[in-house]
């Protein structure tokens, strides 16, 4: 069975880049905007979470970095991780037809969504680094570990999105409930608050595994070392273990679920 999952994998790469060179240009065709998109949602965050701390309706924790370039690169960092998590349940539904009518791997689907993910992070990283700049915060060399940060991020999110993927193919309030609770984990993430020192809080941030992924990420994009490096090995461990996982579930449950859907 790895051997057959490894060779769909390898012969759908083409058409995995076929479908997301079209899904891209379909996203943004027709768009005054067209890849500024990409940034309004964090933007717009920041600019509210900047506003909050000014005018003293949200008391923050001092940052080791100013605060708008501390929340506008975790916006586009968890932006990265929420689009991974909710592309293989979007890949899979979108291409409900072509899984039933059509003989092709199965994986190109999912690859598809991955190479969206990865081109929407290359678009960030173009705006990231002068934006930071910006707002005072120079880059160095540990710039060159930032791909792998993202990575990451992107590995973790779509790993978790692969194990529901089959759940959210047959119901759609898998799908729904993505984005509320990611929403709720950013909050218990070092996104938009500074790690806490001490009570409750501290701990939930201590024990949520996005926390060594965010923070190994804005520091090694905003020029200085993880805080938290055997926790990020760790993690990671455990992303590429679930992401197996997932594609070992994905493979069982998708005859089936075929089979539910063309009868």
């Amino acid at each position: 069975m790895f051997r057959e999952m490894v060779d769909d994998l390898l012969a759908g790469r083409h058409l995995a880049r076929r479908l997301a060179v079209r899904d891209i240009k379909a996203q943004y065709r027709g768009s005054l905007l067209g890849y500024l998109w990409a940034f309004i949602t964090p933007l717009v965050s920041t600019a509210m979470w900047i506003f909050l701390s000014g005018t003293g309706i949200v008391k923050l924790s001092a940052t080791d970095i100013p605060y708008p370039a501390y929340v506008f690169s975790g916006t586009m960092l968890w932006q990265l991780f929420t689009e991974a998590l909710s592309s293989p349940i979007t890949q899979l539904t979108a291409g409900r037809g072509m899984l039933a009518k059509l003989n092709f791997p199965r994986e190109a689907l999912l690859l598809s969504g991955i190479y969206k993910v990865l081109f929407s992070a290359g678009v960030k990283l173009v705006i990231l680094v002068p934006a930071i700049a910006f707002f005072g915060v120079l880059p160095d060399l540990h710039l060159l570990l930032f791909p792998l940060g993202a990575l990451a991020l992107i590995l973790a999110g779509f790993s978790v999105g692969l194990v529901l993927a089959p759940l959210g193919m047959l119901y759609k309030d898998v799908g729904r409930t993505l984005p509320i609770a990611a929403q709720f984990l950013m909050y218990i993430s070092p996104v938009v608050f500074a790690m806490p020192t001490e009570g409750v809080t501290a701990r939930l941030f201590a024990a949520n595994p996005m926390s060594p992924l965010v923070l190994a990420a804005r520091a090694w994009l905003t020029g200085s070392a993880a805080p938290m490096p055997g926790a990020w090995l760790v993690v990671v461990g455990c992303t590429l273990g679930l992401l197996l996982l997932g594609w070992v579930l994905f493979r069982i449950a998708l005859p089936a679920i075929i089979e539910r859907m063309s009868s």
